[in-house]
């Protein structure tokens, strides 16, 4: 019976330990950085997707996470925590009157906005989950270009 019981605690310890150690070593973190704002005014809202499909998202519902970074020098940086490996893409907005949306003109957005993976955005760069997105396999840091229509 001794036996038993130190084989099962045993058993336990281990599984507990892998089940911690797979679970670290499967997360990991994602720093996006925008430089060139216009200006200091509001917040730069960055948002994470991590579903086919989820790109463009004008009501802002089809996102992994979100996080809003201040302004310092015409920049903004923030560091998304603990996620999974796996496929990610972000876009991000210069949330000048900090309404946390896109504020649209006639056609065209007011604020500017921006996805990974992209330069410039028009008819025939239309932004999607497939071209904006990346694989995120270990700590990375990326740089997402603002832009002003």
């Amino acid at each position: 019976m001794k036996n038993f019981i130190k084989t099962t605690l045993l058993g336990l310890m281990v599984l507990l330990f892998t089940a911690f150690t797979n679970h670290h070593e499967a997360c990991r973190s994602l720093t996006v950085e925008v430089k060139g704002l216009q200006n200091s005014k509001g917040v730069v809202q960055y948002t994470l997707y991590n579903k086919e499909g989820s790109i463009p998202d004008e009501a802002n519902k089809k996102y992994f996470r979100i996080l809003t970074g201040s302004i310092i020098n015409g920049s903004s940086v923030v560091t998304f925590n603990n996620l999974p490996i796996g496929k990610y893409a972000v876009s991000i907005l210069h949330d000048e009157n900090n309404n946390g949306k896109v504020d649209m003109g006639l056609i065209l957005p007011k604020e500017g906005i921006g996805f990974s993976n992209y330069q410039s955005i028009g008819l025939n760069n239309r932004p999607d989950f497939s071209k904006a997105s990346f694989e995120l396999k270990a700590d990375t840091s990326i740089s997402v270009k603002v832009i002003y229509m």
